[in-house]
């Protein structure tokens, strides 16, 4: 998720260096012919990972264009990403992290410091103010709870932390 102007303009760079190696790739005759599935595979890699960049660039461009007095719609479909709901809401309602840190009852640096780390080292109480700032509602949740498959053992911050980075 691109998060602000400076990481916007670096995805567009890379997004140059991803059309670059694709063209790159496209004119490699040789490999194209001594391995025809492992140069598809590359050529495959590189169109996905610039796709991928492609359609964060377009989120975060129809987020910061947005009008800041129409309501927008932020589809959550894993509370692990919550965080990025928080982010997108304040770049649509064009608040700098200041504007809602003042708003929240926060500091800056505490904002900064949320974002960066997508929220992992806010607490609720911190969350549910930024909740509150940006009049975030929620619409209709559902929370499915499998009983039947329930852990019974405890998690650990590792097994924690891999699952939020997937």
């Amino acid at each position: 998720m691109i998060k602000n102007e400076k990481e916007y303009q670096y995805s567009q760079e890379c997004v140059r260096g991803f059309q670059q190696s694709i063209a790159d790739w496209e004119a490699a005759e040789t490999e194209k012919k001594d391995d025809p599935i492992g140069w598809q595979l590359q050529r495959a890699t590189l169109q996905r990972h610039l796709d991928a960049l492609n359609a964060e660039i377009a989120e975060y461009e129809t987020l910061t264009n947005h009008d800041s007095h129409t309501p927008i719609v932020l589809k959550l479909d894993d509370i692990d990403y919550v965080a990025q709901i928080l982010i997108k809401a304040r770049m649509a309602a064009k608040l700098s992290q200041q504007e809602l840190a003042n708003l929240a009852g926060l500091t800056l640096e505490q904002i900064q410091l949320y974002e960066d780390r997508d929220y992992e080292n806010a607490s609720f109480l911190d969350v549910t103010a930024v909740i509150d700032a940006l009049d975030i509602k929620i619409r209709s949740a559902e929370f499915l709870v499998p009983l039947d498959t329930l852990r019974r053992t405890p998690i650990t911050k590792e097994e924690l932390l891999l699952r939020i980075c997937r």
